[in-house]
C-alpha cells in the first residue's frame, strides 16, 4: 500500500513505491495542472519517467482535497475514485447560468423570494437516496468520443445521458434567506456526482432557479481538508531553502 503520511517523506523519499499526496487544489487550477505541476517537481527531484495521476477531477472553480497519486500509488486511482466525497457547496438561488456554476455568467433570472429556510432544508431531505443525475453539457463527459463541452462550445444541442449516483446527507450548513438568498449545504456523495447539476436541481425543486457560486471537497474518502499540503508547501517540502548563518557567511 502506498505511503499517505506527508510527515514520513521528503527530497530523499522512493516516490516511485508509490505516494498518495492530499493537495489542497487552489482555486482556477486544474486537477490536470496540480498533476503537471507535481510531475515537474518529481522530474526535477530526477524521477523523470515517474507515472503521476489524480483520483477524482475537481473543476478549475472549486478547491480542497484532491489525491495525487505518485509512482505505483497510481494502481490505486480506481480504488480512491470509488470512495465517497463531501463537499461544501454554496449555491446562489433565483439565477441560473449555461455551466451550473461562474464559468459562465448569468443567462436567466427567476424568482426566490418564496423560499424559506425550512422549505430548503425540506428539499434537501428529497434528494438523499441513488438517483439518476444529468450531467452538466460543460462537462468533461464524453460523447461519441468527444469531451461534451466541445459540443456545447459549438453550440450543438446534445442529449446528455444521466448517470447513477448516490447522494449519503444533504444539509443546510448556512442559509442567508430571507435577505440573501444564498445557502451552503453539506453534501456527502459517490463518486461521479456533479454538485454543479445538483444546484440546478435544486434550484428548480425550489420553484426558482439556481447555481453553484462556491465549492470546496472537504473529504475524499479517509482523506480530509486539514490533512492537506498546498502546493506551495509541497514545492518547499522537496526543495527546502538552506538558510545561511549572516553572521558568518560561508
Amino acid at each position: 500500500m502506498a505511503e499517505t503520511l506527508l510527515e514520513t517523506w521528503g527530497p530523499d523519499y522512493p516516490f516511485a513505491e508509490g505516494l498518495v499526496i492530499p493537495v489542497d487544489k487552489p482555486l482556477g487550477w486544474t486537477s490536470t495542472d496540480v498533476v503537471r505541476k507535481v510531475r515537474t517537481l518529481m522530474r526535477k527531484l530526477g524521477h523523470r519517467k515517474i507515472k503521476v495521476g489524480h483520483a477524482g477531477t475537481l473543476d478549475p472553480l472549486a478547491t480542497g482535497v484532491l489525491l495525487v497519486c505518485v509512482g505505483r500509488a497510481t494502481k490505486r486511482v480506481d480504488e480512491l475514485q470509488a470512495e465517497e466525497k463531501e463537499y461544501l457547496a454554496t449555491v446562489e438561488l433565483g439565477a441560473t447560468t449555461p455551466s451550473y456554476d461562474l464559468e459562465h455568467p448569468v443567462d436567466a433570472r427567476y424568482p426566490w423570494e418564496h423560499i424559506t429556510a425550512e422549505q430548503v432544508g425540506e428539499v434537501l431531505r428529497g434528494f438523499v437516496g441513488e438517483q439518476e443525475q444529468e450531467p452538466p453539457l460543460y462537462s468533461a463527459k464524453k460523447l461519441e468520443g468527444r469531451r461534451a463541452y466541445e459540443y456545447a462550445r459549438e453550440g450543438e444541442e446534445v442529449k446528455m445521458r444521466k448517470a447513477s449516483i448516490t447522494i449519503y446527507s444533504a444539509q443546510v450548513e448556512s442559509c442567508g434567506l430571507p435577505e440573501i438568498p444564498r445557502v451552503e449545504v453539506r453534501i456527502v456523495c459517490s463518486k461521479g456526482t456533479y454538485v454543479r447539476s445538483f444546484a440546478r436541481d435544486l434550484g428548480e425543486r425550489l420553484g426558482s432557479g439556481a447555481h453553484l457560486v462556491a465549492l470546496r471537497r472537504v473529504r475524499s474518502g479517509g482523506f480530509r481538508a486539514e490533512d492537506c499540503i498546498l502546493l506551495e508547501d509541497l514545492q518547499a517540502r522537496l526543495f527546502p531553502v538552506v538558510k545561511t548563518d549572516e553572521t558568518n557567511p560561508v
